[in-house]
């Protein structure tokens, strides 16, 4: 219960304001838009970057733990593929979207505030590495099965380049970037700068959580209920345990920085499989139910994985 009341209430709480403010009308489209837009590219980047400027970063990358999020992720994702065209009989750019259905969270606006909340400043670093990596790795990876699937040879071309700009164009991706190399330089951040990037990150965790309850209110479960409960499946339960096996058993890797990946990898489908879905033309109706009905249900799954996890 103390789990519940203490973490999950006031992260999920948000969500489920958020939510309930945008189908009552009080926020519309716009203010979706404008809270959505100060979170993606102001609080939540200035908050990375005061983060990281000031952690104690480890003498090497822990590759152990990178390996075991991504091994996971990157396996989840192929199992998806694999349901989406042996089950239900997708075609290949259909199975590329199914595969980010399954294998891609939520990091940003509900993962930095749940992860924050149950495991403190000391899963700063962690959690801020994952982040980093995870539209890198995983958005390409599933363009180029898209693209594969369509006979786009010219797309698969470009999309080393689409995918450089695209990171150099995304705030948050840039918040960690400067983040780290002003803390790898040792630089300081000056007195007011931080005072004005506190006050920002202070606004980043609840603004995150309120504008992912927003978004969720415009969707609508549809499509194939069969494929999306197995892509659900898939995405908090299975991945999840693949992150725990490769973290505990192949790589040994910290138990603090073994239950942020754990806790990562359970957290539902993420907004951007829709967004990408959508983008494409395939597979949207089956990402959106996703993105709706998995964030439901970790209400539940959540707060037990805390509970085994000792978070008390």
């Amino acid at each position: 219960m103390t789990i519940i009341l203490d973490i999950i209430l006031p992260v999920f709480g948000l969500v489920l304001i958020g939510f309930g403010a945008t189908k009552a009308g009080f926020f519309d489209d716009a203010a979706i838009r404008g809270l959505s837009l100060f979170v993606f590219n102001f609080a939540i980047p200035v908050m990375l970057f005061r983060t990281l400027a000031q952690t104690d970063l480890p003498e090497t990358l822990e590759w152990g733990f990178l390996l075991s999020y991504y091994g996971g992720a990157f396996a989840v994702c192929g199992l998806g593929m694999a349901c989406a065209g042996l089950l239900f009989g997708r075609p290949l750019e259909a199975q590329g979207a199914a595969a980010l259905t399954a294998g891609y969270s939520n990091t940003v606006l509900l993962g930095i505030p749940l992860i924050l909340t149950a495991f403190g400043d000391a899963a700063g670093l962690p959690l801020f590495l994952l982040v980093a990596f995870h539209s890198l790795l995983l958005l390409p990876a599933a363009t180029a099965v898209i693209e594969a699937g369509r006979g786009r040879a010219e797309g698969l071309k470009r999309l080393p380049l689409v995918t450089a700009i695209g990171m150099a164009k995304n705030p948050i991706f840039v918040g960690l970037m400067a983040g780290l190399a002003f803390n790898l330089l040792g630089l300081a951040i000056p007195g007011p700068v931080d005072t004005v990037a506190e006050t920002l990150g202070r606004a980043a965790l609840p603004c995150a959580t309120f504008a992912m309850g927003a978004s969720l209110a415009r969707y609508r479960i549809a499509g194939s209920l069969g494929e999306s409960a197995v892509l659900i499946g898939l995405k908090i339960l299975v991945h999840p345990i693949l992150v725990w096996v490769l973290a505990t058993w192949v790589f040994s890797v910290d138990p603090l920085w073994t239950s942020v990946a754990v806790v990562m990898a359970a957290l539902p489908t993420g907004v951007n499989a829709y967004l990408f879905a959508q983008r494409y033309g395939t597979g949207i109706a089956t990402a959106a139910t996703a993105v709706l009905v998995s964030t439901g249900i970790t209400i539940g799954t959540l707060s037990l994985l805390l509970y085994v996890l000792g978070v008390r």
